[in-house]
């Protein structure tokens, strides 16, 4: 029998119609929670929430809202209709992101490097920020997905590591609460304890 361990607690998904995103979402799903996914692709969100629902203890416990984390105003209205399907946010899962082809990087413009940071870094703050005030109130969480590449420090991996380079200090830097978790850590590392 699977662990209700997450009854009644209220998780957003950004990138949660396919791969780690959707797994994570599943494994919430599976614990009880409510979870919200998103994506900008509707086809997509609707079969991956229709996908949650099937596993789903009450069908209202998976939803999809669309949602192009590359801007504000939808986030912003992620959030706020989260909050008003549920009435709270317990978890925010930043792991909408994007690896880019490999290709040296004269090869890239501008413009598209700026994507990446947008869609890489930007929604991140973004999402924290419009989802702090709430998360604060549960005592809730942040996971700010990654990858290991940010831990590297390989020159010609410029553009691969700008999501991991960035998310993880910046990650430690944004604690929903101030105190210490319990056997000492930082509260920023306390990810997904109850």
């Amino acid at each position: 029998m699977t662990s209700l361990r997450y009854a009644d607690k209220v998780v957003i998904v950004t990138g949660g119609s396919s791969g780690i995103g959707n797994g994570c979402a599943r494994e919430f799903v599976e614990a009880g929670a409510k979870v919200v996914v998103c994506c900008n692709d509707e086809n997509e969100g609707t079969a991956a929430a229709a996908s949650l629902r099937s596993i789903a203890h009450s069908p209202a416990d998976a939803n999809f809202i669309y949602c192009d984390v590359r801007k504000s105003d939808e986030i912003r209205n992620l959030i706020e209709a989260t909050i008003s399907r549920y009435g709270k946010i317990d978890c925010l899962i930043n792991n909408a992101g994007w690896h880019p082809p490999h290709k040296p990087i004269d090869d890239f413009s501008v413009e598209e490097f700026g994507d990446l940071i947008n869609l890489n870094l930007v929604s991140i703050f973004t999402a924290c920020k419009f989802a702090l005030p709430y998360l604060r109130l549960t005592k809730g969480n942040i996971i700010n997905m990654a990858s290991l590449v940010g831990s590297m420090s390989l020159a010609a991996m410029l553009l691969e590591t700008s999501k991991a380079r960035i998310t993880v200090p910046a990650t430690r830097g944004t604690p929903t609460r101030t105190r210490r978790t319990p056997g000492g850590g930082s509260p920023h590392r306390r990810w997904l304890q109850e």
